[in-house]
């Protein structure tokens, strides 16, 4: 059974009259007749019973009928997705955040998203480190990444700067910096220091191993822990002290201060895709990500 015949028969069942269901068809009226002729030769049964003045059904007809409206309807919604599709309003996207961003961007970019564009589903992952959202990249487990661009990425992405922001130290409450206005990074020389891992595993552990130095000196003992709120729950603990990223400061905990520096320590956030061969939704969901950002 071919669409053309589903069309064809529902015409002529609605009309009940050839010349009227060829004239709606745009087809002519031996044309329409030779493809339910068809259409019976291959079902192996009569649909219609025919005189000449008017065409009706016949049961099995009856009961096409509802299988052809059904199949109508559904090539038209297939129809509609496809284009939705091919224009980047629908589809799936799956986006990482690195640790950092997921507090106050995440939220951010999923309503924006669901108000603009609300055929497309979106799959968020946070609290993850930059090596794991480069690698998540290149094999497709994300379409879109933010992260820490302090660090190389790598020529197979395309990375738009999203925004800069300055490091704030992290102090637990009954610190005896803890209630002033700004804090020089050189007061915490000594102290213990909670970081992200080393390495190659997080660019922010060497970030703030080279903030600290610039104020001179090196952070010892370090505690490394693999999640930001985790981190953030060490310095409430009285495990030491810690440098994030201002954002942060929207993860509210008892028992931590967040407290600006004197210098000006920055790090930066950008969004990160396939150079290529990246689908109509990424680049749209990426597009509705800048504009949310600026």
């Amino acid at each position: 059974m071919e669409l053309r015949h589903v069309r064809y028969f529902l015409a002529l069942a609605e009309e009940r009259h050839f010349s009227r269901a060829a004239e709606r068809l745009h087809v002519v009226q031996s044309a329409l007749s030779q493809q339910i002729k068809q259409l019976e030769k291959e079902l192996g049964t009569t649909l219609f019973t025919r005189s000449t003045r008017r065409v009706e059904l016949t049961e099995a007809g009856r009961h096409l009928v509802t299988y052809a409206r059904s199949i109508l309807v559904e090539v038209e919604r297939a129809q509609d997705q496809m284009s939705l599709l091919a224009t980047g309003q629908a589809g799936r996207v799956s986006i990482g955040f690195v640790g950092t961003a997921t507090y106050d961007v995440l939220p951010r970019i999923a309503r924006t998203v669901r108000a603009q564009l609300p055929d497309i589903t979106l799959e968020l992952h946070g609290e993850l480190l930059n090596p794991e959202l480069v690698e998540g990249l290149l094999d497709g487990t994300y379409d879109l990444a933010l992260l820490r661009t302090d660090a190389p990425v790598g020529a197979d992405f395309e990375v738009t700067a999203l925004r800069s922001e300055r490091l704030v130290a992290v102090l637990p409450t009954g610190h005896p910096l803890a209630g002033r206005r700004t804090v020089p990074l050189a007061a915490l020389a000594g102290e213990p220091f909670v970081v992200h891992p080393s390495r190659s595993r997080s660019s922010m552990h060497d970030r703030i191993l080279d903030a600290c130095a610039r104020a001179g000196f090196e952070p010892s003992p370090l505690i490394e822990v693999g999640e930001t709120s985790t981190l953030v729950v060490f310095v409430a603990a009285g495990h030491g002290v810690a440098l994030v990223p201002e954002s942060v400061q929207s993860l509210r905990l008892d028992g931590v201060t967040y407290a600006p520096l004197t210098e000006t320590e920055t790090v930066r956030l950008g969004l990160a895709r396939r150079a290529r061969q990246n689908s109509p939704a990424t680049e749209r969901v990426a597009a509705v990500v800048e504009r949310c950002m600026r």
